[in-house]
């Protein structure tokens, strides 16, 4: 079932790069800062653009909220038959604790990586585009302001 589930997943990544591509209703620009695991040097400041983000957004849609729900509260319909369950990003004392550099270290390389379930799958083709790590990581961080 997840094989065939990561099939259906990979089927959907031209669709998600063709939006990104067309540039469908993006918010601005900006920087955030960004570490080592996204593609930049510790503490360099990695240039999220609105195209980061437009993927970005796709891709929490397609990939993560499936476990971590719409609202990164760990209620997404793929977390029911998982322990240990997903982290819910909505968590206060979780977002004080954890580092820029473990929550992309965590969306490239995967939960194991970071010393959580190895069910969190990697994402290597994230390796490469840094400004959408760094724009994934952003998403994470404004569940903790809900």
């Amino acid at each position: 079932m997840r094989a065939e589930f990561l099939k259906k997943l990979s089927a959907a990544a031209p669709l998600a790069a063709a939006l990104v591509l067309a540039g469908a209703g993006c918010k601005g620009g900006g920087e955030a800062a960004g570490a080592g695991a996204g593609g930049g040097a510790k503490g360099q400041k990695v240039s999220i653009s609105a195209a980061d983000r437009k993927e970005a957004h796709d891709l929490f849609t397609l990939r993560c909220a499936t476990c971590h729900g719409q609202f990164g509260r760990g209620d997404g319909p793929g977390a029911a038959g998982l322990n240990p369950k997903p982290r819910n990003y909505a968590d206060a004392a979780w977002q004080k604790t954890v580092t820029d550099e473990e929550i992309e270290k965590a969306i490239i390389y995967g939960g194991a990586a970071v010393g959580k379930s190895p069910q969190m799958v990697a994402n290597p083709d994230l390796q490469a585009k840094p400004g959408v790590v760094a724009a994934l990581r952003e998403k994470v961080r404004s569940f903790g302001n809900l």
